[in-house]
């Protein structure tokens, strides 16, 4: 009922007899009891007035259905229709899209060089002439001296 478990209706319960006392509960169960009657009495009269007048204009429950079909049948052909030409064109779109992905990952993998490698805290190092490398070089030498002093909580540069 409405997404309510039973655990939330008890504490909605013990909620409502705290604000309103345990003699006011009942009057105002009885009272929204009434309410909902006639809520659905009025429902059910609303109901059968429009049946009423729907037989009285010649419609029947049975050309209804069959008009809510044709129009519904339409419906579904100009969705087709239009979904048809539009799904294509999306397919092709994205088997483009993911072509172009590729070659740019594939070039991306031919043009990035070699890293020097930190193995068991020990630099394997690369002869370059590029600061950036050596810069790197020096960086993870930096990182070795610091692996192998620590013996204890504080880490040493030697």
């Amino acid at each position: 009922m409405f997404g309510i478990g039973g655990g939330e209706l008890i504490f909605i319960m013990f909620i409502v007899l705290m604000l309103f006392g345990s003699d006011k509960v009942p009057e105002m169960a009885r009272t929204m009891g009434k309410a909902m009657a006639q809520l659905k009495n009025a429902t059910n009269d609303l109901k059968s007035e429009i049946q009423k007048g729907a037989e009285d204009n010649g419609f029947d429950q049975k050309s209804l259905s069959n008009l809510t079909n044709n129009i519904t049948s339409e419906i579904n052909k100009a969705k087709t229709n239009l979904l048809g030409d539009t799904s294509n064109s999306f397919t092709g779109l994205s088997g483009t899209i993911t072509s172009e992905i590729n070659k740019v990952k594939d070039n991306l993998l031919v043009e990035v060089s070699p890293v020097p490698v930190v193995s068991n805290s020990v630099l394997v190092e690369v002869e370059s002439e590029n600061p950036i490398i050596e810069k790197t070089n020096s960086i993870e030498k930096d990182v070795v001296e610091e692996e192998e002093d620590t013996s204890g909580p504080i880490k040493r540069k030697r």
